[in-house]
């Protein structure tokens, strides 16, 4: 087992999650609004989410390259090209930040429910998930379902840490991103230089 592979894999994931989304900024115009328990529900329906994502990976992928090994050639590829488009669309985004703190108030179930349908039904996390899991299963003993199970888990926990603290302290990090403007420049490179690095990284496991 390649403990350093699951240490970047990590790593990564952490990174990700600190970079503005609408996930990450539901989840503090909701704290915002309505308070903590608020935009903790909606974090705990996102990250119940990614089971659904992870299971679709597991069990899909596992088969494809069990069947095929050239399977998990095209799949890295594939993810290479897809996270290398993903920088691209970054790139092009604006890099301010827009937290809509008119938010309506909602129960802590219809939070937790609207979050993990979110996540759920929004195609680009499967696709995204199909470019960044396969080029870090980490053992070559283990059953590969079993990997993407470990690796959706260490994700899943990545995201419950770093929204769990937006929603823990939105007040102060709303302020902080009102008054330092080069804050979302800063966020959105560094997420460029991570779906470029990770790509890289595939790219460099095609062997």
């Amino acid at each position: 087992m390649d403990y350093q592979v699951l240490l970047s894999f990590f790593l990564a994931s952490t990174v990700l999650a600190l970079s503005p989304g609408p996930d990450n900024l539901f989840v503090l115009a909701q704290s915002l609004a309505h308070g903590r328990k608020s935009g903790l529900a909606v974090v705990s329906g996102l990250v119940s989410g990614c089971l659904v994502h992870t299971s679709l990976l597991a069990f899909g992928v596992s088969a494809l390259i069990n069947k095929s090994p050239i399977a998990l050639w095209v799949i890295t590829g594939f993810g290479a090209a897809y996270l290398l488009y993903l920088a691209y669309k970054v790139y092009r985004a604006p890099a301010d930040f827009s937290i809509n703190e008119g938010v309506v108030k909602k129960s802590g179930w219809h939070l937790f429910r609207q979050g993990f349908l979110m996540n759920v039904f929004n195609p680009k996390v499967t696709l995204f998930f199909l470019a960044f899991f396969p080029g870090f299963l980490f053992s070559d003993a283990l059953p590969k379902p079993l990997q993407f199970y470990v690796l959706g888990l260490l994700f899943m926990l990545s995201a419950f840490l770093v929204f769990g603290s937006l929603a823990l302290l939105a007040g102060k990090i709303a302020v902080y991103l009102k008054r330092n403007a080069r804050a979302g420049w800063v966020l959105k490179y560094v997420q460029v230089a991570v779906f470029v690095g990770i790509a890289l990284y595939l790219l460099v496991s095609l062997k």
